[in-house]
């Protein structure tokens, strides 16, 4: 059975960092199209950056581009997101999610609507 299961958020303070990790279980990601999604407080789920299968190519949503990285450990069959820089806009649940797919991943508007398998949350907070 297929889960995925996020872990390292937490508190942090404006500029800091953390590394988010979802553990994939019943699947080998490689064959999958990975992505990390946000929900803050209010407002609508948004895709963070996303990992396609095939090639591997990463996208990120603007506010995060330079310091935000999506990787994936194969081996281990955990996909990870490195937040640095952080700001206290970043704050929010932080989501994994997958699809099956060997296309280029999808990222943008609306395009949680791809993902079909979802992981239960990590919260992450900036605050000072």
């Amino acid at each position: 059975q297929l889960q995925l299961v996020e872990s390292g958020g937490g508190l942090v303070q404006p500029g800091g960092s953390l590394r988010l990790s979802c553990a994939i279980s019943g699947i080998q990601i490689h064959y999958y199209a990975i992505g990390w999604f946000r929900q803050g407080s209010g407002k609508e789920r948004e895709g963070v950056s996303c990992l396609s299968a095939g090639d591997e190519s990463r996208f990120y949503e603007d506010s995060v581009k330079g310091r935000f990285a999506i990787s994936r450990d194969n081996v281990k069959n955990v996909v990870y997101l490195q937040m640095n820089s952080l700001k206290p806009e970043d704050t929010a649940v932080y989501y994994c999610a997958a699809y099956d797919s060997q296309a280029m991943c999808a990222l943008g508007r609306g395009s949680w609507k791809y993902y079909n398998f979802w992981g239960q949350g990590t919260q992450v907070t900036v605050s000072s």
